[in-house]
């Protein structure tokens, strides 16, 4: 992981920020989400706010774009988030290229007890290894994402019945190529709030982390982490805002949410 930025690379580089959306209705619930639609908690409504505490707090740091999914958790994480740091104003763009990993017939489920049912080892690998997709749903199985309004648009074989963290690799690299990036070429600062796992893949892709090393990285809810992009958008400096312990001990909770 690159740590550290100078304040004065703020004024020559392009500026990527990401936030993970706050706590979920499922999340403490300790469920499987994926692409089911729930809502934040009081508790992930006052960590979109502190997000947006920490992005105010950030000398220099001026949001121009925003881009979230399409999922009601991240949409409104960045709302209250652009609320907070008076730019509720700027250009918005969602696509659910940037939508939480599907769970597959994982989702609703809660993740102690599915651990449990089918044994730590092969609930560690459904949810967190890079190429071992949970069980799909069936195309008959209502919370199947073509019988969703939102992805009446979306091509029937680009939708997913369960997907690995490879594949939100995979669905989401077109999405920063042709608009995250676009953005960023521009000049702009650019806000991403979305969710774990589609963060993961994109972190993975900013910091060249391996299959390996992905698998043990956990992106803490509400708390942005800053990249500074050279001119071909590599990676120069990249840090969590506010206390790295606090970031850290975050992330610690989500590793510990499957037991």
């Amino acid at each position: 992981m690159l740590e550290g930025i100078d304040a004065t690379i703020l004024v020559r580089m392009s500026h990527l920020v990401i936030v993970r959306h706050g706590q979920s209705t499922w999340n403490e619930e300790n469920r499987f989400t994926g692409w089911t639609d729930v809502d934040l908690t009081a508790r992930g409504e006052s960590e979109a706010r502190y997000a947006g505490e920490l992005i105010a707090s950030e000398p220099g740091l001026e949001i121009d774009v925003l881009h979230t999914s399409v999922l009601t958790r991240a949409i409104r994480t960045a709302n209250i988030l652009l609320d907070q740091i008076g730019r509720s104003w700027i250009p918005l763009k969602r696509h659910w290229r940037l939508n939480e990993r599907h769970y597959g017939a994982l989702q609703g489920l809660n993740k102690k007890e599915t651990a449990a049912k089918y044994g730590a080892d092969l609930v560690k690998a459904w949810r967190r290894s890079y190429a071992t997709p949970p069980p799909p749903l069936d195309l008959t199985d209502p919370r199947h994402p073509r019988f969703d309004n939102r992805y009446k648009h979306v091509p029937a074989d680009a939708l997913p019945a369960s997907e690995c963290l490879a594949d939100v690799v995979h669905r989401l690299l077109p999405y920063w190529q042709d608009a995250i990036a676009s953005d960023l070429l521009q000049g702009k600062t650019v806000l991403v709030v979305a969710h774990g796992n589609s963060l993961r893949a994109l972190v993975k892709y900013l910091e060249h982390l391996s299959d390996e090393e992905v698998v043990d990285l956990d992106i803490p809810t509400g708390i942005p982490r800053l990249y500074s992009l050279d001119e071909t958008l590599s990676v120069k400096e990249a840090r969590y805002l506010g206390d790295p312990a606090a970031a850290a001990a975050a992330a610690e909770e989500v590793a510990r949410q499957a037991g």
